[in-house]
């Protein structure tokens, strides 16, 4: 069909540079369509890493167990159970794994030999539903010639372990073992999993998600829906002080650091020094950081971090006050809890009534202008906005987060994203006013992004940048925020007042909404409302903890809705049951891996543990999904048919051929 309008007709002819000839368009034609017939590649999701890096490094090396399942699958029975444990982990890990095992061997070139074998099986196996063009762009430019010849050989004409035998009798006389055994691991990990999406949090109370950007970022596919931890760290980067002293605040609640000091470098020998001056005597165990048991913190140290803690939280409230204040558009008023106080009688005014405080302590601020900040605290505040805006590595992390992240993501017929939809208790999506307009549903999520990117992209000391600064920490715990979820985030409560009740976080009608009856209906209205409709159409969020060891069950709204938040956090272990939920979408279905602990790094090396992990399909496809059946399908079959009209063009003499151009 040729073109029917010149706009179109010149996009043929910026398309005509690449493929100047019938002959260059139809073979390019027969290839996209060979690639449209190719399985789909696998999806890997994970949701709610909470800083866990070292049981992400596992389930992200082990792709959620399907390496473990290919190797079982490509070995099968004849090969012992703690060979194929050993190869696992040597998969995982080979830098570290390499060399135990190597002192081990008796016969060194043997070994090798085997592992190599074993190696370019496996390499073979998960290369099988990806083009040889795109395998060759995952393999090592080092020695890419030989590791294609050795996972594209044919073997009619020739001897199959002659032909391998002399490859690998070259890689042993040059001593390049070690480097193909490594390149042969990475390789089988980079083509066991197409695309890796993270539903949010990286951040919060766990040691390192520092260490979990650098390994996204070196990974080769990756979208993340982020999580209201990461939209805190995201302000903070920006130099929102309200943001910098959110994650502060948690920081010293979790006596994580190390994070912040060695992590990005971050000072906080003012905080100290501040904290001395107002706050220094002994401190009620309640300002004390809650260690896990993999920390351990001597009585001074925990003193320390207590009054650095609470110098923290009373300096964040006075910002809180002055966000609410200026941004009445986010209903928070009366959740400035310092304009709520009696300092005389020492009690406090909440939702709920008239509480006495548990402490009155309060050295920096003036009753009469409770919010206000000290000289002394203003100093403090611009000392901590240039550590955390000139903190390279810090601003390196967050640009990513923005690059990569968005509020939602639609693809291959799943609806990504991290909290909620804020809807109504009548099951209407819930309508929310800023700047003089009303939105909801998939219209919130866009306006969320577009005000989440102005906080950090907008000119510096521009109204539009502390405006989106401000919208930052209102994603971060307001009412209505889609990445927060509930109505509100009690901190001041939990610290300041004894009554139970005023601790209550009420989460959004939402979850009730999809875990009821008619959740199913709901769930399609939602998907709807982001255009996808269908059988193989899921909503996939994290955020809230499924507690599995009280029999809640992830899959919710009849299969439409799955919540892998399963508490890859250690402080979740107990209320869940578990160690987290991940999911991974193949040509085959959609299948759910439920996980118990990670126990260390260490340990899996040492002993080659796996994670005990159980896999249940949840959606299995009624014919196995193609690449055609995918977005990329999608866009490829468009590039098909401005292909075609291309050789049309070419074929009536509307556009010349150039055959040698």
């Amino acid at each position: 069909m040729l073109p029917n309008n010149e706009e179109h007709l010149r996009y043929l002819r910026v398309l005509a540079r690449q493929f100047p000839t019938v002959a260059a368009a139809a073979s390019e034609i027969i290839r996209i369509e060979a690639i449209t017939r190719l399985p789909k590649g696998t999806e890997h999701f994970m949701s709610d890493l909470h800083g866990e890096n070292e049981a992400f490094l596992h389930i992200l090396n082990s792709a959620s167990g399907v390496i473990r399942e290919k190797i079982d699958l490509v070995l099968g029975e004849g090969v012992p159970a703690a060979e194929r444990a050993e190869l696992a982990t040597l998969i995982y890990y080979p830098a570290q794994k390499l060399p135990e095992l190597k002192a081990r061997q008796a016969d060194l070139e043997g070994w090798y030999r085997k592992t190599l074998l074993r190696l370019i099986e496996l390499c073979r196996q998960v290369s099988s539903k990806h083009t040889r063009a795109h395998v060759r762009r995952c393999l090592p430019q080092s020695c890419a010639y030989i590791l294609d010849e050795l996972l594209h050989a044919h073997f009619e004409d020739h001897d199959k372990d002659l032909y391998y035998g002399q490859i690998i009798d070259s890689i042993l006389r040059y001593d390049r073992a070690d480097a193909y055994v490594i390149r042969f691991c990475e390789v089988i990990k980079h083509l066991a999993v197409d695309r890796l999406h993270i539903l949010g949090d990286l951040f919060d109370r766990g040691p390192r998600p520092d260490l979990i950007l650098d390994q996204l970022m070196a990974h080769h596919d990756v979208d993340i829906q982020w999580g209201n931890h990461d939209v805190v760290w995201m302000g903070a980067a920006s130099g929102s002080p309200v943001c910098i002293f959110t994650v502060l605040k948690t920081s010293l609640a979790y006596g994580n650091l190390d994070l912040l000091e060695t992590g990005y470098g971050i000072s906080l020998r003012g905080l100290e020094r501040f904290a001395v001056e107002f706050y220094p005597g002994p401190q009620h165990p309640r300002w004390e950081p809650h260690l896990d048991p993999r920390q351990t913190a001597a009585p001074a140290v925990q003193q320390r971090n207590a009054r650095m803690h609470k110098a923290v939280t009373l300096l964040l409230f006075k910002l809180e006050a002055q966000v609410i204040a200026r941004n009445p558009d986010f209903g928070m008023q009366g959740r400035d809890y310092l304009n709520h106080i009696d300092y005389a009688a020492g009690t406090v005014r909440w939702a709920g009534g008239t509480s006495p405080l548990l402490e009155n302590d309060f050295p920096t601020v003036d009753p009469a202008a409770p919010a206000a900040l000290t000289p002394r605290e203003e100093e403090l505040v611009a000392e901590l906005v240039r550590a955390f805006t000139q903190s390279e590595r810090l601003q390196r992390h967050v640009r990513y987060l923005y690059a990569r992240g968005a509020v939602y993501k639609v693809t291959n017929g799943n609806l990504l994203f991290h909290g909620a939809v804020p809807m109504t208790a009548d099951g209407d999506f819930a309508r929310e006013t800023f700047e003089g307009q009303v939105y909801s549903g998939r219209a919130l999520f866009d306006y969320c992004d577009r005000r989440a990117r102005a906080g950090y992209f907008a000119p510096p000391g521009s109204a539009a940048r502390r405006a989106g600064q401000d919208f930052l920490w209102y994603l971060w715990c307001g009412a209505l925020s889609p990445i927060y979820g509930r109505s509100a985030m009690t901190t001041f409560e939990r610290l300041y007042i004894a009554d139970k009740a005023a601790h209550a976080e009420v989460k959004n009608p939402y979850y009730a909404l999809v875990s009821g009856p008619g959740a199913a209906a709901v769930a399609e209205r939602i998907l709807a409302e982001f255009g996808l409709s269908g059988e193989g159409c899921h909503i996939l969020n994290g955020h809230v903890p499924v507690r599995a060891v009280e029999g809640e069950d992830p899959v919710k709204a009849g299969g439409r809705l799955v919540v892998i938040d399963g508490g890859f956090c250690r402080a979740y272990h107990r209320r869940t049951g578990i160690a987290g939920y991940t999911l991974v979408y193949n040509s085959r279905g959609l299948t759910l891996r439920t996980h118990q602990p990670f126990e260390s790094t260490e340990a899996a090396i040492r002993d080659d543990e796996d994670i005990d992990s159980q896999s249940a399909y949840i959606y299995t496809a009624p014919h196995r999904i193609l690449v055609r059946d995918t977005d990329e399908g999608r866009d490829l079959q468009q590039m098909i048919g401005d292909l075609s009209r291309l050789v049309d063009a070419y074929r009536t003499g509307l556009l010349p051929e150039q055959p040698g151009g």
